[in-house]
């Protein structure tokens, strides 16, 4: 590890807040090997060796879909999209919840909801409320940047009894994401409404991203954002290969793995066994979890 890093990622792990000039070194530094070294070491500080992750099933919000029979595997029924009022987004989560065994049921960009309250955080509060009644579990997504200002966004989940399964960078990508990434590290009270940080981006970024910056974005998120317990990568989104790797760069948490297969490739090839037999192979231990973060017997 360069000397240069390895004394900032020591300050962040003695609790020492970095000056200026120590954040432009990490932020500007090329190496990256030393840079993934030092978040790793900050996510063992924090979890060990344990890589959480959770099967889900997604319906969207948008359509009258039924769940049919549930995969044995899922453990979070997830809604998607953006509902057409707050009333169809309260209806579609009291009929997930009624049919859904007991898994809980998550969804929602917490923006979406609160255009759809008319921009009143208010109203915004009235209809958390209303989702958390019908059986929500969490808030899909919160962005870190938006219409919803963050430390709204924070004060609106408490009023409403809510809680959001990840704080996201939102539309920000580049440079504007590591200074909002920054931004975020400053936000004392992010981690009490916020399970996870998920540092890259949710859809496909214009221009797309590379694994080299995806990586020291992750790595970046761990070392510099203290006040926010996990960081998560999505399966879904960018596969295996870059989530196993992104798991010795600091991320904890790997999010939105398949219940079931897209054909029938036996038991060993399930999504389950595959996302097991990833993070076995970065050296860390899985544990499969819900939709709520809890602990779940696999």
């Amino acid at each position: 590890m360069s000397e240069d890093v390895a004394g900032v990622s020591q300050k962040i792990l003695t609790g020492i807040r970095l000056n200026d000039e120590e954040w432009a070194e990490l932020l500007t530094t090329r190496d990256l090997i030393s840079l993934g070294m030092a978040a790793d070491a900050a996510r063992r500080r924090r979890h060990g060796d344990r890589t959480t992750f959770v099967q889900i099933v997604e319906v969207p919000v948008v359509t009258n879909a039924t769940l049919g029979s549930l995969p044995e595997q899922a453990r979070e029924i997830r809604l998607t999209g953006r509902p057409e009022t707050t009333a169809m987004a309260i209806e579609r989560v009291e009929a997930l919840v009624s049919v859904g065994g007991g898994l809980p049921v998550t969804g929602f960009n917490l923006t979406d909801l609160f255009e759809l309250s008319g921009r009143d955080s208010g109203r915004l509060v009235q209809v958390l409320v209303s989702l958390r009644e019908a059986g929500l579990g969490l808030v899909g997504e919160v962005w870190a940047e938006g219409p919803l200002p963050a430390e709204t966004a924070f004060t609106v989940l408490r009023e409403g009894g809510m809680s959001a399964a990840r704080l996201t960078l939102g539309e920000s990508t580049g440079d504007e994401a590591l200074s909002l990434i920054r931004r975020i590290a400053s936000w004392s009270d992010a981690g009490s409404v916020c399970r996870c940080l998920a540092p890259l981006p949710r859809s496909l970024a214009s221009p797309p991203t590379t694994g080299y910056g995806d990586l020291r974005q992750v790595a970046l998120a761990r070392l510099l954002v203290d006040n926010i317990e996990s960081i998560q990568v999505d399966w879904s989104s960018y596969g295996p290969k870059l989530a196993q790797v992104a798991l010795t760069f600091g991320a904890d948490d790997v999010d939105a793995v398949a219940s079931v297969g897209h054909d029938e490739r036996g038991w060993r090839r399930s999504p389950g066994e595959e996302i097991r037999r990833n993070i076995t192979a970065a050296g860390f231990t899985p544990m499969l979890r819900d939709g709520c973060f809890k602990a779940v017997k696999s």
